[in-house]
């Protein structure tokens, strides 16, 4: 969850904040930078995968419930946000970003248990490349968001096995990103710091614990599933985060977004490596698509 956006679009569903711009620094730094990039990446989606593997037990709101206990503590000891000191007009934007991003991890994990980590992933990924752009008037960001489009009609094609509802969640869990996209600049203007990020994070879990405690009162909880909960919630909340308070001071905005925007390619291949969910040929073109348009989106770019 970023506190401030990103000069590129994000592509995590985590809770991030931004930090001070990357630095023109010699290759030590930058090679460490793009090396952390590549294991926040890493992270990320197999903290999602190892997630998925206690949904037996806990199912996708009981890991989401852990993850969203994990990424409160974690923004709460970094941001340590001062509650008593936040007027209306903050709280306003704070508890709607605390629901949006609650459900859409929520969105996102049954997306996960219904059509797989890869093809759950690129589809979230449609928010914030709908809002990069959504906001531009160059025509080679129409020539990306066709080449999106083609993409996701790719994705979505009728087919005997097409789970639609699981493609619905995914849909979700984009217009839940891009919402909090850009409740996350409101929440940076009127919140100093990370203090919005932390208490959003803080009141999403306070949301999610009647939910954690009914699950597993209904489905008491093997001590394996509950170690892959907490692992999804490490991995794909606590890492990245400061992973990337670390990248953003050492590679450049541009080209921590182009790297982000392989996160849906991670996906499949963790998908498929750890998971054995195997992609088609038409479903692989589909994600290149979506990656390729955000891929050209920033590149070309003036900023």
């Amino acid at each position: 969850m970023r506190t401030r956006p990103a000069p590129a679009a994000p592509t995590r569903a985590t809770p991030q904040a931004t930090s001070a711009p990357a630095t023109s620094e010699p290759g030590g730094g930058r090679l460490a930078g793009v090396a952390t990039m590549v294991g926040s990446g890493l992270s990320n989606q197999t903290g999602a995968a190892i997630g998925s593997l206690a949904f037996p037990v806990l199912g996708p709101v009981g890991v989401v419930a852990v993850r969203q206990y994990v990424a409160a503590l974690v923004l709460i000891a970094v941001g340590r946000p001062r509650l008593r000191s936040f007027t209306w007009a903050q709280w306003g934007p704070v508890l709607l970003l605390a629901l949006v991003f609650g459900t859409m991890n929520l969105s996102l994990y049954s997306a996960i248990e219904r059509v797989g980590l890869g093809l759950a992933v690129t589809l979230e990924f449609l928010g914030p490349l709908t809002i990069a752009l959504a906001s531009s008037r160059r025509r080679v960001d129409v020539g990306c968001a066709v080449i999106a489009a083609a993409g996701v009609v790719t994705l979505m094609r009728p087919q005997p096995s097409t789970d639609y509802l699981g493609m619905a969640l995914g849909l979700l869990a984009a217009a839940c990103w891009a919402s909090y996209i850009l409740l996350n600049r409101t929440v940076g203007r009127r919140v100093p710091g990370a203090q919005g990020a932390a208490a959003a994070a803080g009141i999403s879990a306070v949301m999610f614990l009647p939910i954690g405690i009914a699950v597993a009162v209904r489905h008491p909880p093997t001590a394996g599933a509950v170690a892959c909960a907490i692992a999804a919630g490490v991995l794909s909340s606590a890492v990245p985060y400061l992973a990337d308070l670390f990248t953003l001071r050492h590679v450049p905005p541009r080209a921590f977004g182009l790297f982000m925007s392989v996160n849906p390619v991670l996906a499949a291949l963790v998908g498929m490596v750890g998971l054995g969910q195997g992609l088609g040929g038409p479903e692989w073109a589909g994600i290149g698509a979506i990656v390729a348009a955000n891929a050209v989106s920033i590149v070309t770019s003036r900023s």
